[in-house]
């Protein structure tokens, strides 16, 4: 009997926030491309916070778009509230975060992968990888295609794997243990060993989510109500600004208690964490409530945020209270909270445990070393957030296309953006517990600002083949109207004469004793670039995101020159390129523990090699005089 197959080009397996960024990637290429997913109906779910953004995430989700990824138009559409945090701090960490509609945010993706030419969505669960030895001398193995659980085989030329929390997950609920996905959906029981026959070295994580109660039985009147944005700001550059100013719903903050707390202590005996069930290492960032009142002992009280799920749902998401306690003492610790006192839950707080890969195992392509055409995102990197699993599946899906069309892969390094950051960690240095993005792990975060993402990374995502011609050139344009105000500011002077000394007087600013252009005037903390439109008569009208990239660059610029130095010194170090033949057992200089992680992430540069845990400023200069050597030997 005659064995039917498919043929695609790209099998992305998984249908989360990566595996929906890298199946649009590769589609938007041209690549014929299947996405499968366990359920149709989990495709982008949010399985726990309902927002996109955030400290960090914000700059991520900016940063994405500016490359031609899906997830800041989708929020934009889906959002019931926005907020721009850290306002009252300087322009590097100004982050916006969404509140989503968690329902009408899936269905909308779900509708763009549905209309997207060369994108088949499939419900099935892959249980093997297809691949073929290489060479001797090559790369050691090459995909061909995979394998469902009923049976079905894809032959295709690259897999994206996009797994999320899914692969060999449970659920903990204090002593009860189900062997389900997040939200009970199914679980993906069977690559994890397809995987380990590979070689691919597996990894146990956990991560948790809070309880979600019933909005009829929450008092908001103990709570205080946060609200949005007078002026709400669109996530994606192509977004028109109008067209998403609207009424908004409210969240609200409440704060736990030493009755909560003395709940949790009483009861940590019958906690999974604490009782040793759980196998999987948490996150350190997003603790459960239990980790945050045994670790953070001293604290009188933790902050809980209520947020809806969305507009047609009385659900209410419990930030701040993640837990795998059971069900009985859930209730009694969430009763203790101002508000919940007579709240129901309508689900429970749960851990889930899944299975994930050591990522030092992949090149900054986010492709396996030892894998020709396989290449991995999101949390099956162990990684955290809905914002990185996205962006790492639009990297991964735009190199599995370049791969396939012989083109030159997509990186970006740390100077370049918050992804770049992001990746090189992953990839870099051993992570034992979930990843999670934050503005302090950006070494040049001045310069890789959320307002300027689309300035920094947009010529990457056109020459991709992601960013239209017409997006494209207002691009420019924009630079050019930046780069010309600039220059006019600091053209234009004014004399020490009465009118601008009683302007500045106006304004607490101190006088003038001798002519000062615009651009100085500017730097006064006290004025900006509005106040000084009373004297600056010589100014055209220009769009507000040119207008802010122009107070920035003027009000920091001695800073931001200095960072821009820091990043000339980086990317020589970037530039010194390892070669890939190396045999660091032959360096005998280099210390064992040095040899034995270079020797595990092959790093490409002598920067990422200075990055590595266990390489110290020594091992790197041994490593620089062995390569001059080298290098000398082979010519």
């Amino acid at each position: 009997m005659t064995k039917f197959c498919e043929q695609v080009d790209v099998c992305v397996i998984g249908a989360g926030h990566a595996g929906c960024e890298a199946a649009l990637a590769c589609a938007r290429l041209g690549l014929e491309t299947v996405i499968f997913t366990v359920s149709v109906d989990s495709i982008a779910l949010m399985p726990c916070n309902p927002n996109v953004g955030g400290s960090s995430k914000g700059h991520l989700v900016r940063e994405l778009d500016a490359l031609g990824g899906e997830m800041g138009k989708n929020i934009d559409k889906t959002f019931i509230q926005s907020k721009m945090l850290n306002v009252s701090k300087g322009p590097a960490v100004h982050s916006l975060r969404a509140q989503a509609d968690k329902a009408e945010y899936s269905r909308a993706m779900r509708k763009v992968l549905e209309d997207q030419e060369h994108l088949t969505i499939k419900q099935a669960e892959v249980c093997e990888i297809l691949w073929e030895e290489m060479p001797s001398g090559e790369c050691q193995k090459k995909i061909i295609g995979v394998r469902t659980f009923t049976g079905m085989v894809y032959e295709c030329k690259a897999v994206v794997l996009c797994t999320g929390t899914y692969l060999g997950a449970r659920c903990l609920c204090g002593e009860s243990i189900t062997h389900t996905g997040p939200n009970g959906l199914q679980a993906a029981v069977h690559l994890t060993d397809s995987l380990k026959r590979m070689g691919i070295e597996m990894r146990r994580f956990k991560t948790g989510t809070p309880a979600r109660m019933d909005r009829r039985s929450i008092d908001f009147s103990k709570m205080e109500e946060q609200v949005g944005d007078k002026r709400i700001t669109p996530f994606s550059f192509s977004t028109d600004p109008e067209s998403i100013q609207k009424e908004q719903v409210s969240c609200w903050l409440t704060y736990t208690n030493e009755k909560t707390h003395e709940i949790i202590r009483g009861n940590l005996d019958r906690s999974p964490i604490y009782a040793g069930i759980i196998e999987g290492t948490g996150p350190r960032y997003c603790p459960s409530i239990e980790d945050k009142v045994v670790k953070f002992a001293d604290k009188e009280r933790h902050q809980v945020f209520i947020e809806p799920e969305g507009l047609h749902t009385g659900e209410m998401y419990v930030g701040g209270m993640s837990s795998s306690l059971p069900e009985d003492v859930q209730l009694a610790m969430y009763r203790t909270v101002p508000g919940l006192e007579h709240c129901k839950i309508v689900r429970n707080a749960y851990a889930i445990e899944y299975d994930c890969i050591n990522a030092g195992q992949l090149n900054a392509t986010l492709e396996f070393r030892n894998v020709r055409g396989m290449f991995s995102a999101g949390q099956f990197n162990g990684s955290s957030g809905y914002e990185e699993a996205a962006c790492q599946g639009l990297v991964a899906g735009i190199n599995a296309a370049m791969s396939i069309l012989g083109k030159e892969p997509l990186t970006i390094d740390r100077s370049e953006g918050y992804i770049g950051v992001l990746i090189d960690d992953l990839v870099t240095k051993d992570n034992r517990e979930p990843y999670r993005m934050m503005t302090s792990r950006a070494e040049y975060r001045l310069l890789l600002r959320q307002d300027n993402a689309d300035l920094r990374l947009r010529k990457k995502g056109y020459e991709v083949g992601l960013i239209s011609e017409e997006a494209y050139q207002a691009l420019l344009e924009k630079e050019k109207l930046i780069n010309r105000e600039v220059d006019r500011l600091k053209n234009t002077y004014l004399g020490a004469n009465k009118e601008v000394q009683k302007f500045l007087e106006a304004h607490g600013s101190s006088s003038l004793k001798t002519a000062a252009s615009l651009s100085e005037l500017l730097c006064r903390p006290e004025l900006s670039y509005e106040i000084l439109g009373e004297i600056d008569k010589e100014r055209e009208p220009l769009p507000a995101s040119v207008l802010e990239q122009v107070e920035i660059e003027i009000k920091y610029e001695g800073y931001i020159l200095r960072q821009k130095r820091q990043v000339e010194q980086f990317q020589k170090m970037e530039k010194k390129r390892i070669p890939q033949d190396i045999n660091y057992d032959d360096i005998l200089s280099l210390r064992l523990e040095a040899r034995q992680h270079l020797k595990l992430f092959h790093p490409s540069s002598i920067g990422q090699a200075s990055r590595i845990s266990g390489v110290s400023p020594a091992d790197i200069s041994v490593l620089l005089v062995y390569i001059e050597k080298y290098k000398k030997d082979l010519s």
